[in-house]
């Protein structure tokens, strides 16, 4: 599934909306990452970015990213 949103992504320039919590995942399929928490925006950014924001870090990567 996901080599194929990612192929869509690629050559057809569509956009997919994905709630994950699979981060691996996520990493490693979106640009731009967006962390929502509790209901809000969190942040946004790319993968790196989002892995280094402290805040993300804390609600939910743990020690994982760091």
């Amino acid at each position: 599934l996901m080599d194929n949103i990612r192929k869509l992504c690629e050559e057809k320039g569509i956009t997919f909306f994905i709630v994950e919590h699979d981060m691996d995942l996520v990493m490693n399929l979106c640009n731009p990452v967006i962390v929502m928490s509790e209901g809000r925006k969190l942040t946004e950014g790319t993968p790196e970015e989002v892995k280094r924001d402290e805040r993300v870090l804390e609600a939910y990567l743990g020690g994982q990213y760091r």
